[in-house]
């Protein structure tokens, strides 16, 4: 268990919305001249052996393409208590969706911050069909200062979260009218935004209480500031230890559908 700053509390479950498996021998594409350096699943549990970890979310990042392989091969080797974001083309078959289902896959991930389009109408239509077929919602990542021409089509989608609060402080009121209205925002990327993050959880906490999600944005690919585990010290900074419950599990074991 880990020790955190507010003195007797300890973390008892964590359900980490946002990790990203980069397993080499399954292929990378080189994203704006990037390519990540190797963190496979023993690499993860092994960072998270002082966490009571419940489970968690595998993401697929810009450098993993459509690439199914390693997110399939992820999930088996994390069990059941693991569920997939997904990147998929708009045409990829309503079987196919199901095959991925099967292997625990739950959302598709729409990246507009590293050379996706914000092509809002194939963004909703992916988004129904994918709901429609198998339940799943939508994650998005951008900077929420982006968004204020989306954010209407954002909301009809049947389900959506936002990745690593808006990102940016010029965003940050698209954030909280996105939680207002039922977005699910995830609390992660600590070392990639630009304001308080204790102000902003407590406000977007405020603002919904089912809305923030914990991850660690585990291995913190390009961001200033890599995940540590003082990152879940800000949660009980912001919250009391019942609210930070709901942060750091509760909502997302929800979100997730994953009955631990």
């Amino acid at each position: 268990m880990i020790n955190l700053k507010k003195e007797g509390n300890k973390i008892t479950k964590l359900f980490d919305a946002h990790l990203h498996i980069i397993d080499p021998v399954f292929p990378l594409i080189e994203n704006e001249g990037f390519q990540p350096e190797p963190f496979t699943c023993d690499d993860y549990m092994q960072k998270m052996k002082k966490i009571e970890l419940a489970g968690g979310a595998v993401v697929s990042g810009s450098f993993q393409g459509h690439d199914q392989t390693y997110l399939v091969e992820a999930l088996r080797k994390l069990g059941g208590n693991f569920a997939g974001v997904t990147q998929i083309p708009h045409d990829t078959s309503e079987e196919e969706i199901i095959n991925l289902h099967e292997a625990g896959v739950r959302a598709v991930r729409f990246n507009l911050r590293r050379g996706g389009r914000a092509d809002v109408t194939s963004m909703r239509q992916l988004a129904d069909k994918v709901y429609m077929t198998a339940g799943w919602h939508a994650e998005i990542y951008a900077d929420a200062k982006n968004l204020n021409d989306q954010a209407s089509d954002i909301l009809k989608m049947p389900a959506v979260s936002l990745d690593h609060l808006g990102l940016s402080r010029e965003g940050f009121r698209n954030v909280l009218y996105f939680a207002e209205k039922g977005v699910k925002i995830k609390a992660s990327g600590f070392g990639r935004v630009d304001f308080d993050v204790v102000k902003a959880v407590k406000e977007i906490y405020q603002a919904n209480p089912e809305a923030l999600m914990f991850g660690t944005d585990l291995p913190s690919t390009r961001a200033e500031r890599p995940y540590s585990h003082a990152d879940i010290d800000v949660i009980y900074e912001a919250l009391t230890e019942r609210e930070a419950e709901d942060v750091l599990f509760k909502n997302a074991l929800t979100w997730y559908r994953k009955g631990i």
